[in-house]
């Protein structure tokens, strides 16, 4: 399966502005069943775009505008292979508990378990994890299977309820919220009961059968766990879905605060507003001008190189910045 996507986003100022500076996170990751194959990033006004990986191995892409402008535009575009999901136990062995601790005394996962930001605890959460009956029982995986649906029965979903700077308690207090809020609270009770768990910012491909709640046209952003057997687990308490193949990853973090898709700054006095359309289409071959592409590059590379360089990340940084030099030239 391929999916193509479309992601423009449009500030718009009252008055010129003199500068601004700009951080993108739309590159979509290359891991387990997911492979970005090509991404493009086009900015109006033009501009020099420059590329760096965090260390959660997530590719943000900055620039600057140093002449007035009134509008700016990005469009990021990809095209992303998605192999097959294989489906998830309901249930993990007994003694999984144990197991989650042992992996996390010798793992690397302090920094997904301590509060963050947005995903802290506070005394509504607390009181919301007593009428769920959130404590450790049964395993790790069901206990975050029936978490997730009761969120999802819980909360309606109501854009613009919140903002993306609002506290937990804003969408506890109203039980109602955005993918955001869903999933920063999913991710603080998890982190409660000593499970690691992380942000993730991406994309959702909507299709009319399956009645997603969140927005199409949208970002979204969802839950994973580290678990037993395992490994990282997505759940998406906004649609009680487990995450599969029609969910995109492009960041992760310990909460939004780590992946807003823009974050930037500008100098002047205006009111700024934005805009943002996003779209995610399915393509059951790759597109024509891609398979020239990846054949090109086959015939760039020795025998067998190619494979390996869209699953080894210093290798397709290397060719990210030599693309962006000859786009530069």
């Amino acid at each position: 399966m391929y999916y193509r996507i479309r992601h423009l986003t449009r500030f718009r100022y009252s008055v010129p502005v003199s500068e601004s500076l700009m951080e993108v996170r739309m590159h979509p990751r290359t891991e387990a069943q997911q492979r970005c194959l090509d991404y493009q990033l086009a900015v109006t006004p033009k501009a020099s775009v420059h590329t760096y990986r965090d260390f959660l191995a997530n590719s943000i892409h900055h620039f600057g505008i140093p002449g007035p402008h009134r509008q700016l535009q990005i469009m990021a575009e990809s095209v992303i292979e998605m192999k097959p999901w294989h489906d998830l136990p309901y249930f993990l062995a007994p003694g999984a508990w144990a197991e989650l601790d042992r992996m996390v005394h010798l793992g690397d996962t302090l920094e997904m378990l301590l509060p963050s930001h947005f995903a802290k605890p506070t005394p509504a959460l607390e009181r919301l994890m007593k009428e769920l009956d959130a404590v450790r029982r049964d395993d790790p995986l069901s206990l975050l299977r029936e978490l997730n649906t009761r969120i999802f029965e819980k909360f309606e979903y109501v854009p613009r309820s919140t903002r993306v700077d609002s506290p937990i308690d804003d969408a506890l207090s109203q039980r109602a919220g955005v993918c955001q809020d869903f999933t920063h609270i999913m991710t603080a009770m998890a982190r409660q009961l000593g499970i690691p768990c992380r942000y993730v910012s991406g994309y959702l491909h909507h299709r009319d059968e399956d009645n997603d709640r969140s927005s199409d046209g949208a970002t979204h952003a969802w839950v994973e766990a580290l678990l037993p057997e395992l490994g990282w687990v997505g759940f998406d308490p906004t649609n009680n879905l487990l995450a599969g193949h029609r969910h995109i990853r492009t960041a992760i973090g310990r909460d939004y605060n780590d992946v807003p898709p823009t974050r930037g700054v500008f100098k002047g006095d205006a009111q700024s507003e934005l805009s943002v359309t996003v779209a995610v289409t399915t393509c059951r071959e790759l597109p024509p001008e891609l398979a020239e592409l990846v054949l090109g590059e086959q015939d760039a590379f020795p025998q067998g190189v190619i494979a390996l360089a869209h699953d080894d990340a210093e290798i397709l940084a290397a060719i990210e910045r030599e693309q962006q030099m000859q786009q530069q030239q």
